[in-house]
């Protein structure tokens, strides 16, 4: 039996996995390629990156399903995708610190307004701006998973006084750890820069809209980089427009690449940033996936699985 490498990637993508997955497989395992001529009835074991919509449900043997992105809300989506077939999404500790890094410097980047230092110079405008201290700013993370925790404590290490919503409630030193909508409501109204780090799901999507805008101090900073469908765009240009939100930092898109006649591109108030916030390295990535696929060939505990009552 085989292990299929199946996804959206390009022919050099392909190879580039291929060649760190070869590194880690283990003895005996076969690895075979979406993009090459295989045996549909051989393969047990799907590694995955967001495959094309309808395509596992042809494989009838498949009895496991490895995430090589930490999201699997694209997948989710298909409708063909066989429900019954346990799905690991892709915890890895790379991934995690490149994720902290993009948000650490957007948190950075909106508190120190360079924004605004840049709508300055852009007018010769040589004009010193009140500057709190961290300390005097809030920020709120929505979502407290393997990703948006690790955000929010590197965020507070700064000193930022940091709040997070989570689905259920949580405990994380250093952290307020809220949860249900009153602390929804709390968060929301104390945060000076939010955060989106949620996973998408049905209750999630269009949460960054005109009633949570509305609900924030006047003149936050938001940063999203969860999934573009998280964000409703037309309220964001309004909330942008009144000044309820100062500037939107944003690294997904609810369409991908964004187009080029997108009003994001040009805006003052937002900085695009093309996905480019955490991404799975393929010479970490290969290693943890394969290590899950062992433990499943070895019927023990596999981690990070997806619930699919929760969508994550």
């Amino acid at each position: 039996m085989s292990i299929l490498l199946i996804g959206s990637l390009d022919d050099d993508e392909y190879a580039e996995w291929k060649t760190h997955l070869l590194a880690h497989l283990p003895a005996g395992e076969t690895l075979v390629l979406a993009t090459e001529p295989h045996d549909v009835d051989a393969v047990e074991i799907a590694l995955v990156a967001n495959p094309p919509h309808g395509t596992l449900a042809r494989y009838p043997q498949l009895r496991f399903v490895q995430s090589l992105w930490a999201g699997v809300d694209r997948m989710l989506l298909d409708p063909a995708f066989p429900r019954a077939i346990p799905i690991a999404r892709l915890v890895d500790p790379a991934l995690t610190q490149a994720m902290v890094e993009c948000a650490l410097a957007s948190v950075l980047l909106l508190h120190r307004q360079f924004p605004a230092y840049g709508r300055q110079q852009a007018q010769a405008d040589w004009r010193q701006l009140a500057q709190p201290l961290a300390a005097q700013r809030r920020v709120g993370v929505l979502g407290l998973g393997a990703l948006g925790g690790a955000c929010a404590q590197a965020i507070a290490a700064v000193g930022f006084p940091v709040s997070g919503w989570s689905r259920a409630p949580k405990a994380i030193a250093g952290i307020e750890c809220l949860s249900g909508a009153d602390g929804m409501d709390r968060l929301v109204a104390t945060s000076d820069i939010l955060v989106n780090l949620l996973p998408l799901t049905p209750d999630t999507a269009g949460i960054l809209d005109a009633r949570l805008f509305g609900r924030l101090p006047r003149g936050a900073g938001l940063v999203n980089l969860a999934r573009g469908r998280h964000l409703v765009e037309a309220d964001l240009l309004a909330a942008l427009e009144a000044g309820q939100v100062s500037h939107a930092v944003l690294d997904v898109f609810t369409q991908e690449p964004l187009p080029v006649e997108h009003p994001f591109w040009a805006h003052p108030g937002i900085t695009v940033l093309p996905h480019v916030a955490a991404y799975s390295a393929p010479e970490s990535a290969a290693r943890i996936a394969l290590e899950n696929v062992a433990r499943h060939r070895a019927g023990q505990p596999t981690t990070a699985m997806v619930d699919l009552a929760r969508g994550y």
